[in-house]
């Protein structure tokens, strides 16, 4: 990190940005005419800024709002936007664009376009096959989909019909499955005869079949055919064909609905037990999306907007939400680098996408593979990269403007499932710092706390939100006196939002984030970000990724490193002393690990998230809490009685620098 900005957009683009109409459009209401007023007024002047954004970004309701928010100084209890009645999905397709609304790409190379004429006709039959089940407000309609145009129809169907959604991608298994959808009883499941991953046909109708007999209440299974043009499904109860669903000539039916109306459940992670089911409003999603999409990520009608991402991670409802920016999404399904690391690439060039969105993992591993998409595809379309999932190494922002494109905004965006959108995004008035995220997202009083609940600057700490915002959730399904939602995220700080980041404001006022709070390192009582040490390792050509972890020493912690090798490379004497070095010119000899290992795999979540929760409690002896929210469970084999970890036996060379 420096102070000196990478890239810094140049006055024609920072004036034709929606970002800069707003700001102009409030002037008279700001100290200066800058992005740091213009973020104050929108914290201290809340009613003011959230009206503001409802016109701006052209908010349909079929009844207005008599107040913007009540309750403000409850955390959570605030009402927002009280009387009004609108409908998500009339937002994401009732403003009148025509030409291509979806493409659906594959890694096989299909090409499938919807057009807005036929989502709307697809999306109105849909729903009234849903009403014709029995679906109405409330309702449950759950999905185990890949990301595909029927995914987006049914997710739009059962929203303008006032139904609640929730999806999970079809790589869950049957109990990781079960532990979502068991709990908030789908009155009907969307689900795909299977799908294709990395060169492989994966048939998904045994799993469709034990899930859809597992749930109670459980009225009808909705099929599409993906991996045949015509798959048996009769061994999965009450199976319909999405097609005939899907046929019917008519126009959409939305639902008026009040703002706090339930859209969706996400769910957390289940690394630590069963998944917390976490439900979120079609008001506060819209608007927050709104907000994020017009004005930090500049999106307009007509762009081409597309989001690596599989529908059981938040980014696939943030990607959809695109739709009321009257973009083309760009939907993918499959590996993101098979047949070869230029897939995506070239999907790139020929979709001509102005908006390409993926995770830091992913730029990480591209780098990795030596391929440099600016020397194989041209990008002239390509205005924004946005990166979220795990804290974006300053190496990965020198390999985006070195070897795809050099006046792109490269967008480091950080938030969660929990609030369906993001604390900080990018922003298209400021400059991009190296290893940094560009600002705090307007509307959201974001701070970094130090231990006792005080603000910090330049100092790492907690990231809190220290008043409401529109996308707070409604709470936890199943969760009548709020119990588990308030001890989740309102009791570490009272009545603040505490979010589990461990993270620093700098002087610019951008953000540095250092990893989850809960996987910080505490050798000798020193608080240690595990991005700390990803950002310095992961450079060295040796090593495709790694995983930190603290473990439990004579009365104290010792950091622990695993790394996973590129084919042919061997973890010997010299690249481990290789290792601590640069660890300790990059970092400090504080980061410098007491062991390395090396190991052939590291667990994941689902979405692509590295688990050091469940590698600490493995080398610990201790059981993972939910093995069924990983997506490869067998890797944390290799970290089990490992004869290196056992105390009090010394490692060789154990946290002395070279």
């Amino acid at each position: 990190m420096t102070d000196e900005p990478i890239w810094t957009p140049d006055a024609e683009r920072v004036a034709a940005s929606n970002m800069h109409r707003f700001l102009t459009r409030h002037a008279e209401r700001l100290a200066a005419p800058d992005y740091a007023s213009l973020h104050r007024w929108s914290v201290d002047q809340p009613a003011e800024f959230w009206a503001a954004v409802w016109d701006f970004c052209g908010i349909r309701a079929r009844a207005p709002y008599r107040t913007v928010v009540e309750h403000f100084d409850r955390m959570p209890g605030a009402r927002w936007f009280d009387g009004a009645l609108l409908n998500y999905a009339e937002n994401l397709l009732d403003h009148g664009r025509e030409g291509v609304a979806l493409v659906f790409v594959n890694e096989r190379g299909d090409r499938v376009t919807v057009s807005w004429s036929e989502l709307r006709r697809q999306v109105a039959s849909v729903g009234a096959v849903l009403r014709a089940l029995g679906v109405g407000r409330g309702d449950r309609v759950a999905a185990l989909m890949p990301n595909r145009p029927e995914t987006i129809v049914a997710s739009l169907a059962a929203a303008s019909i006032g139904a609640t959604w929730s999806s999970c991608s079809p790589d869950f298994g049957v109990r990781g499955v079960l532990d979502r959808f068991g709990q908030i009883e789908p009155k009907v499941l969307f689900a795909v005869d299977g799908y294709f991953y990395n060169g492989k046909s994966i048939d998904c109708r045994a799993a469709v079949a034990e899930i859809a007999a597992a749930l109670d209440g459980l009225e009808a299974v909705i099929v599409t055919a993906y991996r045949e043009a015509a798959p048996d499904t009769r061994s999965i109860p009450n199976a319909i064909d999405f097609n005939e669903t899907a046929a019917a000539d008519a126009e959409p039916d939305f639902e008026p609905l009040p703002f706090a109306h339930p859209l969706s459940i996400l769910y957390s992670s289940g690394t630590t037990g069963v998944p917390k089911c976490i439900v979120h409003s079609a008001g506060g999603t819209l608007l927050q999306h709104r907000k994020e999409h017009v004005l930090h990520t500049d999106i307009r009608p007509g762009d081409v907007v597309f989001y690596f991402t599989t529908c059981g991670w938040m980014m696939w409802n943030w990607l959809a939400s695109t739709l009321a920016c009257g973009a083309t999404v760009v939907l993918y399904d499959g590996a993101p680098l098979h047949p070869d690391p230029g897939v995506l690439w070239r999907m790139a060039e020929r979709e001509s996408i102005t908006v390409f969105g993926t995770s830091a993992k992913y730029l990480g591993a591209l780098e990795k593979t030596g391929y440099r998409p600016r020397e194989h595809v041209g990008l002239d379309a390509l205005r924004t990269i946005l990166s979220t999932g795990s804290p974006l190494a300053p190496a990965s922002f020198d390999y985006v403007y070195a070897h795809i494109g050099d006046d792109v905004q490269l967008a480091s965006i950080s938030g969660g499932t929990d609030i369906v959108s993001c604390f900080a995004l990018g922003n298209p008035l400021l400059p991009v710092h190296r290893g940094e995220l560009q600002s705090r997202g307007l509307g959201m009083n974001v701070s970094i706390f130090n231990d006792a609940g005080e603000p910090v600057v330049a100092e790492k700490g907690e990231l809190v939100c220290t008043a409401p915002f529109p996308s707070l959730p409604l709470g936890f399904w199943n969760d009548p006196d709020e119990r588990r939602y308030r001890a989740t995220y309102f009791e570490r700080f009272s009545g603040v939002w505490w979010h589990g980041d461990y993270a620093e404001l700098t002087a610019h006022d951008g953000i540095v984030m250092h990893g989850r709070s809960d996987s910080v390192l505490n050798p000798g009582g020193v608080r240690i970000g595990t991005s700390e040490i990803y950002r310095v390792v992961e450079q060295l050509p040796e090593i495709v990724e790694s995983i930190v972890v603290g473990q439990e020493w004579e009365d104290d912690t010792r950091i622990v490193l695993f790394v996973r090798l590129q084919d042919g490379c061997t973890l010997d004497a010299e690249l481990e002393r290789r290792i601590r070095r640069a660890i300790r010119s990059d970092a400090s000899p504080r980061h410098i690990p007491a062991a390395i290992l090396a190991v052939n795999d590291i667990p994941r979540t689902r979405s692509g998230k590295i688990v050091e929760l469940a590698v600490r409690d493995v080398i610990h002896g201790r059981e993972v809490a939910n093995l069924d929210a990983l997506a490869n469970p067998e890797a944390l084999e290799e970290f089990r009685n490992r004869p290196e970890l056992a105390w009090p036996r010394p490692i060789e060379g154990s946290g002395k620098p070279d």
